[in-house]
This record gives C-alpha cells, structure tokens and sequence, in this order.
C-alpha cells in the first residue's frame, strides 16, 4: 500500500515563525503575518495539489476561520485536492451535518474527508453553548455518528438518546462516495468511540515507541469491535537538503518564541481536558532544553501551539526514513504541516516525496511521474518557492 500524504490550511494565519493556536493558547501569542485570505490559502491548496498531496487538514475552533465554509470556497481554485474538514459533533444536528457532507461530495465530485474533534476545552465549548464535560462528549459524539451514518446509508432514523434524538430523519440524496471519517483521542472514552465509528484512527507525532504502544491498543479495540482501521499521524515537518540546514531552521523558529509566549501558552495548554494535549506536553516540559526527544523528531513547536506539537526536522533523506519508520509501524496517511505553509509544501514535496517515491513508498495521485512537472503560477502576491536544490 502506498503512503498518502495530506498538507495544512493554517486558516488562522500564516507566517515565518510558528503561529499559534488552538487548545487554549492565548489569542495573540505567537501570532501569523499572513492573513487567512482565499487568494493565500488557495496557493497552498493549488501547491499542495500539484506536489502530490491528497488531501488538506482544515481545522476547527474559535481561533481560526469556520473549516465548512473556508473548504468549500476552496473547491473552486483546485480540482483534485481533497478537504479534511474538521468539525465538532453536538455543535450542530446529526441530520443537518449528514447533509451538508452529502451537499459537499456532490457540488466538490467526492473531495471531502471529515475530521471529527469532540473538543477538549469545556471553556470554548461553552462559548458555542456546549455545557457537557469531556466524558459527555464523547459519549454524544458516539450517538451523533450512529445517527449520521445511517442517514449516510439511506435509512430513515428514528433514534432517541442520553444526547441526541432525531424522529423520522431521512436523506433525500446520499453522498457518493460516502466521506470517510478521521478520528483521534487518547482518552478511555475517546478509544472506544473511534474504534466504532472511524474508517482512519489519528495520532499526533509522538516517538515511534509511543505510537506503536498507542496502534496496537487501538488494534486490539478494534478486534473485538470487528473492524480493521487505517491509521494516520500528525507532524510538522522541516525538510532541507542537509541536516545542518533543517536543524538551522528549527533553531531559528526557536530563537523567534519568547520566554513570554512560552509561560504564556503552556499556562494555558495546562488546563486543557484532552489527553493527547497532556501526552504532548509531557514531551518537553515546557523547556527549550533536550528538544529532539527522538531521532530527527523535535518537541519545539509544541511550546508555543496547541495541538500537534512536534516537527520532522532532517536532510530529506532523514525525513524520508523517520517516515518509512512510523509506517513500519502501521501508519499509511500522514498529515504534514510547516512554517511558512507554502514555502515547506514546497521543501517536502520536492525533496522527501521524490526519495519515498524511488523507494516505492509513494506515488503522485496524479500518475504522473515526478512531484514539479511544472509550478503553478502564483496568485496572491508571493513568489513560487524555487525547487529545493535551487536554494
């Protein structure tokens, strides 16, 4: 089975130093220069499709621009690229979410993937108007997801429940081809869920050791529930042509946080409910010190964002093995960001795909034989990135 690798809208804003965001990071700290407009992130989504990205992560919260509605403007500047839309369950109906993704396939022909996020800050649920705690919300998303994917296979549901009910709910048009739904949580009652409900159990970027541990109980889960998952994780990537170069950049992406931002940030992720959260910032303590916790997988994005906190950082060549390394264990779709979005699209399509490819790990969902045929003329006022040997 070939790798498939999907890039990273940062509809929060972009920039050259780590933006921050999500699981409660303090609006400002770590800020984007470049703003969430159409006209940027459509670059990044025509880059990503032309590289050979299958897909783009578009993720949820108050800290970033509506994923549904930032997507679906993006259909209309790409043709093939794919849009992994995260979104929460209990933040809108069952029966209203099953349409949408129906109306999505139809007007994008097949290009949504779905991302489902229970959210782990009680605090931004409750500025939606979600009171349930942590435990609750798993506990709806798993009725929520029952509801949908029987409306998503044509019946008509009738379901009553501890969190949501819906009487004579119908489809009048199925979607084709029917969006598959990604899912993480490292949580006891996030497992179980994911396990039922999930065609692609995700995990953030910890050491393999970590992640083989978390894939086999995943496995296990799954055995007994009957079912056989795919898997995916999430990392930011720094890819250069030499490891000097790759780690140069790390430590000037380092050298751009303050000590401010630093307490800033990790007072906040503290307070976060999610497990993975805790699992991510048990990886650096919240010190600039002892950073690569695992070869070429560095725990410096982590300090100041939210969420995925850890960076492939190596020569291409590097990149490329820690990644034949993590499917070793299991992982075939990997969801890669970088900062800036555009410009390290660019770096790992142009120089870790084409190694994964000779190797026989990957090809261009295209068919075609190499990742820059050709560079897509820019439309938002930023250069095309050179291809990486040119640098």
């Amino acid at each position: 089975m070939t790798l498939t690798f999907h890039w990273f809208l940062p509809t929060n804003g972009d920039s050259r130093d780590i933006v921050g965001g999500g699981h409660g990071v303090p609006t400002g700290a770590a800020g984007g220069a470049r703003p969430a407009s159409v006209a940027y992130l459509g670059q990044i989504a025509r880059s990503a499709e032309q590289l050979g990205f299958v897909g783009a992560l578009t993720p949820t919260g108050a800290w970033c621009e509506d994923a549904w509605l930032s997507t679906a403007m993006l259909t209309e500047v790409t043709e093939r690229l794919k849009f992994l839309v995260a979104f929460r369950p209990g933040l809108l109906a069952p029966t209203l979410a099953a349409q949408m993704a129906s109306t999505f396939q139809r007007l994008s022909r097949g290009r949504l993937l779905l991302n489902v996020v229970t959210g782990g800050e009680s605090q931004e649920q409750r500025a939606y108007g979600d009171f349930l705690d942590k435990d609750a919300r798993y506990a709806r998303a798993d009725e929520f997801l029952h509801v949908v994917r029987a409306l998503w296979r044509g019946e008509t549901v009738d379901h009553d429940g501890a969190h949501v009910r819906v009487e004579q709910a119908r489809l009048h048009r199925l979607p084709d081809p029917v969006p598959p739904v990604y899912f993480g949580g490292s949580s006891s009652a996030a497992l179980p869920v994911a396990v039922r409900h999930s065609d692609v159990y995700l995990t953030w970027g910890e050491p393999p050791a970590l992640v083989a541990d978390k894939l086999e109980r995943v496995r296990a889960l799954a055995a007994g529930a009957g079912r056989e998952l795919r898997f995916g994780i999430r990392l930011h990537v720094i890819a250069r042509d030499t490891t000097e170069q790759a780690w140069a950049q790390a430590q000037r992406l380092l050298d751009g946080v303050s000590e401010a931002d630093i307490r800033a940030v990790q007072e906040g992720l503290r307070r976060s409910e999610s497990e993975g959260q805790r699992r991510m910032l048990d990886l650096h303590g919240g010190s600039r010190d002892g950073l690569e916790i695992a070869p070429n997988l560095w725990a410096g994005v982590g300090l100041v964002r939210g969420g995925a906190g850890t960076a492939l950082v190596g020569s291409h060549a590097e990149v490329a093995d820690r990644i034949a390394e993590y499917h070793a264990l299991g992982i075939d779709e990997f969801i890669l960001s970088g900062y800036p979005h555009l410009e390290e699209a660019y770096w790992f399509g142009e120089g870790v795909l084409p190694i994964l490819r000779d190797r026989g790990l990957w090809r261009h969902p295209d068919g075609r034989p190499g990742t820059a045929d050709h560079v897509d003329v820019p439309f938002a006022g930023v250069p095309a990135p050179q291809p990486a040997g040119a640098r």
